[in-house]
């Protein structure tokens, strides 16, 4: 081969013509037939005209011309990947990376292949790794944070892509609109927006950004400016897909709902059908419109399926959630007894109002609710669910799984740095008001209360009560971000069995260490709210609780509110969802026997509220 050859190839690889490069590669090769470089080149050209089924066999062929090549396994890899044979470049990628362990390419694209095989924990440590080696790609940034979004590992998605705001624009479109859906998934939809945003301003036409741009305003309570944005995608003469108009239809269907146009969100849901074939979103979607609608029999069919489907999904990233043997609510948290109680040292810690307030409950108990109330007051601070002590836990853990089971053994120093470490977690999501005291507002940290209250024993708890069968029912239609919730929601019956199993391991907890807890009934809070508001105020040692009274205002005025009732909180107080569990009394009927002492407890009845 002659160094012309090479160079007319690659020049008219350069000025985008393969198909010429095609030709002159197959003339050269009638002459120098092994020659690896021309080879090379011919591959190169095929994979540029979308022909990797061509491509593949040259290839291999240069694997097994240079099988100690990283490089060519590598290409041979991407070859099969592009031809949709996973497990093949599954193990040429794997080839690639044993030749050479610092081949980042080769690292990164082993782990997105595990991603689309939905080996999202193998893929997360791979693009771990491959970030490690290359911190400043945004490209393996934005992957390895999806791949710990699927893990649920929000942290860890956080902390690699903490900085984006020092290298926007990052002069890659295509990257760019990446960071910001996988910042939606992170439920991180400020940034999001702000991106979608900048992305707009140069690409107006582009329907994928006005698909995400709609989203994240319908997101923030931007109603109109989501139906204006979606309007054009929706257009024939607009240029987008027949899946991005279906996936704005199910965003149309969305804002319908929020209009209160039940029977147009369904028929638009009807007609668009899922976005694929694990599409469950679509199917709890549908169900809310049924429910709306008064066909009980629907929504329950379509929940049903919902559930299937998201189980299904679900299995990947938390098999052990979904095993036979998994607890209703698959949650392992720090229990305590009487006896390790007593064995608790005195230490100095925050008083009642250095302390945070932390609002509890069971989900969907009306927690977002009395959030908003406390956060609408002008001497408290709230903030977006955290799952601070989740992550403190498991701090303990991996330092030594024995600390959880007796935390006595804890030091003054040990629980000064983990409430500094709690600080520091707090100050990350929000900014901090110190003339305020913090609301921390997480329905499940129910679970953590040892934890709790070994760093803040001072801390006031209001406890969110509802009936349990309006709680089951709400979570039930509720697809959850968290895969330890979805796994508990999979059934009514596994539901009502995490419920019951929740509130016990609150009771004892309470029994034994007897914090400062007041219970707001639901079905109270919305039939008297000043009444209520009043009694929170006393609790906390507040002098006027009227600010409590004005929080749908205060709601409105929120960039945004990142819980799954961000579209209620706005409204005005109602009774709305107070026994709308009665309309699927039959559904819930088998419920009742393993409910009953928790309806009992709480003074709630099987007939009503």
């Amino acid at each position: 081969m002659t160094s012309v050859q090479t160079t007319q190839i690659a020049a008219a690889l350069q000025a985008g013509d393969p198909g010429r490069a095609e030709q002159l590669s197959r003339a050269a090769l009638e002459q120098f037939p092994q020659d690896e470089n021309l080879l090379f080149l011919l591959a190169i050209s095929l994979h540029f005209q979308e022909r990797p089924q061509e491509a593949l066999p040259i290839y291999a062929q240069l694997t097994r011309l240079q099988p100690g090549s990283s490089e060519y396994w590598n290409n041979y890899a991407t070859a099969l990947a592009g031809a949709g044979e996973l497990d093949a470049a599954h193990q040429a990628y794997a080839r690639a990376v044993e030749l050479n362990p610092d081949n980042v390419l080769a690292l990164a694209q082993l782990g997105t292949t595990l991603m689309h095989k939905r080996d999202y924990l193998a893929a997360r440590e791979l693009l771990l790794d491959a970030v490690q080696k290359h911190p400043e790609s945004w490209r393996l940034r934005v992957d390895a944070a999806r791949a710990c979004c699927r893990c649920q590992d929000y942290e860890g998605a956080s902390d690699l892509l903490r900085y984006w705001r020092r290298s926007v624009p990052l002069n890659d479109d295509q990257l760019q609109l990446e960071l910001a859906q996988v910042l939606i998934q992170n439920n991180e939809i400020p940034d999001a927006t702000d991106l979608l945003e900048d992305l707009f301003v140069r690409l107006p036409g582009h329907p994928e950004v006005r698909l995400q741009l709609a989203h994240v305003y319908e997101r923030r309570n931007r109603l109109n400016d989501a139906a204006s944005i979606l309007a054009y995608v929706m257009q024939g003469e607009a240029g987008s897909s027949a899946a991005q108009r279906n996936k704005g239809a199910h965003i149309q269907a969305t804002l319908a709902m929020r209009g209160k146009e039940h029977a147009m969100a369904r028929d638009l849901l009807a007609q668009a059908g899922p976005e694929s074939a694990a599409d469950y979103d679509h199917y709890f979607q549908l169900a809310s419109a049924y429910d709306k609608l008064g066909d009980t029999q629907a929504a329950m069919d379509a929940l049903r399926v919902a559930h299937e489907l998201e189980t299904a999904e679900r299995r990947y990233d938390s098999p052990e959630f979904f095993a036979p043997d998994a607890a209703a609510m698959p949650v392992k948290a720090p229990r305590v007894t009487a006896e390790q109680f007593e064995r608790w040292p005195q230490y100095i810690a925050p008083e009642m109002q250095d302390s945070p307030i932390f609002v509890v409950g069971f989900p969907r108990s009306g927690t977002t609710l009395l959030e908003q109330m406390l956060d609408a007051h002008p001497s408290l601070q709230s903030m977006d669910e955290n799952p601070f002590f989740n992550r403190l836990s498991g701090i303990l853990g991996q330092h030594d799984q024995r600390i959880l089971d007796d935390l006595s053994v804890l030091r003054q120093y040990d629980c000064d740095e983990l409430r500094k470490r709690y600080n520091t977690m707090v100050d990350e999501r929000i900014k901090r008001d110190w003339n305020t005291r913090l609301v921390d507002k997480n329905p499940l940290n129910m679970l953590w209360l040892p934890i709790m209250v070994r760093l803040f024993p001072a801390s006031k708890f209001i406890l969110a009560v509802r009936h349990p069968c309006d709680v089951i029912l709400s979570c039930y239609m509720q697809s959850f971000r968290s895969s330890a919730l979805a796994a508990a929601g999979s059934t009514l019956e596994r539901l009502a069995h995490a419920y019951v199993q929740v509130m016990q391991s609150w009771l004892s907890d309470v029994n034994v260490l007897q914090p400062s807890v007041l219970v707001s009934r639901y079905e109270d809070l919305v039939d008297d709210p000043a009444r209520q508001a009043a009694r929170i105020a006393q609790f906390l040692e507040l002098e006027d609780a009227s600010p409590m009274l004005q929080f749908d205002r205060h709601a409105r005025s929120k960039a945004y509110i990142g819980t799954p009732s961000y579209a209620q909180v706005i409204e005005p107080v109602n009774r709305k969802a107070v026994g709308r569990w009665q309309k699927y009394r039959s559904e819930m009927e088998p419920l009742l026997p393993i409910l009953e002492p928790m309806l009992r407890h709480w003074g709630y009845d099987a007939s009503g509220t």
